[in-house]
């Protein structure tokens, strides 16, 4: 089973009201779960480089009269590229976009900038290429090189989750 939106939010501990964003939201398998986690009373971001998935998010969002996510283009790959406030979040999803991203430290750096002192990032990806069902085996990111970008960089580990069997997923603090 690929991993599930659903389940790994539900492990992330998120609380109504709370602040996040979905970096490479793409069509928002993750914005859609987090917008109903966060309620009415919550907000997501949901940044993304491709309009026309932007696009295709937006509409899924208003069939659901979900009416708490933000559409932001940016590039997340960038000094400031998600164009959100610094220190303004309390929690950021990074979802099956590491082995895509050219610039993986501005990444993490743009990540932790945005979150509140405190704030957690929740990092799910592939943990191998899984004969070419993920990404080719020289773009997968393993998680023990992903835990020391963060880290490198000054989160702290938390904990791991259950991301299914072809992913890892790991928590980590500001």
């Amino acid at each position: 089973m690929f991993s599930d939106p659903q389940k790994n939010i539900k492990q992330f501990g998120l609380e109504e009201g709370m602040v996040v964003a979905d970096f490479g939201a793409g069509a928002g398998a993750y914005a859609l779960v987090l917008a109903k986690r966060v309620g009415s009373t919550g907000k997501v971001f949901a940044v993304d480089v491709q309009k026309d998935l932007l696009a295709k998010l937006a509409n899924s969002a208003k069939m659901e009269g979900l009416n708490n996510i933000e559409i932001i283009w940016g590039d997340i790959d960038e000094e400031y590229g998600s164009r959100l406030k610094e220190a303004s979040l309390d929690a950021v999803v990074v979802s099956n976009i590491l082995f895509q991203v050219e610039k993986k430290e501005n990444l993490v750096k743009e990540t932790k900038r945005v979150l509140k002192p405190g704030g957690r990032v929740l990092v799910v990806d592939w943990s191998e290429s899984h004969g070419g069902l993920g990404p080719r085996p020289e773009d997968v990111i393993l998680e023990k090189t992903t835990r020391e970008m963060f880290e490198k960089i000054g989160f702290s580990y938390e904990d791991n989750i259950d991301a299914g069997n072809y992913h890892y997923g790991m928590i980590l603090k500001n």
